[in-house]
């Protein structure tokens, strides 16, 4: 798992043996078993993750009903906003996989950033890159139809479909469970067609 991160990192930063050695010295390593909790409503945490390995989801419970915001698989990270705002979590964000995650804090961050300023460099390039993909993922949640999500979901991201429970899935895009069961009978008539 160190040299998945390493060879990630290396796409943004080229590291010293020094620095390499003081990254894999925080142990930042956890495996975390399939239907782990890892931060929940109303809870505080400043603990940021990266999947290097696995698959994780960001929900709301409302009225009773889970609503998922987010899947996060190998290779991308999830800060909570509760981290930045110091603030009890809106959400919650749990493990769909068996997963092996990078799990760090604001404190080890601010110690590495401190010691070798190019980690803050690959943090700031990091951030834009997923402010970036957060706006594009919304404008197009927001000018889509369920079908037409559905159709982009299972062309940017088709592994999610195989490892993602139907529910979960049909939440993500905003619908039922029974219409996505429709919506998938209804693309797979119009491609016999």
């Amino acid at each position: 798992m160190q040299n998945i991160l390493l060879d990630f990192i290396s796409k943004y930063i080229i590291l010293t043996e020094e620095e390499k050695n003081a990254l894999l010295s925080l142990n930042l390593f956890q495996t975390v078993k399939k239907g782990t909790t890892l931060l929940k409503e109303g809870d505080k945490s400043n603990e940021t993750y990266f999947v290097l390995k696995g698959c994780i989801r960001t929900y709301y419970i409302i009225d009773g009903e889970e609503k998922t915001t987010g899947f996060y698989t190998e290779m991308e990270g999830v800060t909570p906003p509760s981290v930045i705002t110091k603030t009890p979590s809106d959400y919650f964000v749990s493990c769909v996989e068996d997963s092996i995650l990078t799990v760090t804090n604001a404190e080890m961050e601010a110690e590495m950033n401190h010691k070798f300023p190019k980690f803050e460099i690959m943090c700031r390039k990091l951030s834009e890159e997923l402010l970036a993909k957060k706006q594009i993922d919304f404008d197009a949640f927001k000018t889509s139809s369920p079908e037409q999500r559905y159709l982009d979901l299972i062309q940017k991201r088709p592994d999610l479909v195989q490892r993602v429970p139907q529910h979960q899935l049909a939440s993500f895009l905003g619908i039922k469970p029974q219409s996505l069961s429709r919506l998938r009978a209804r693309i797979i008539d119009k491609e016999k067609s």
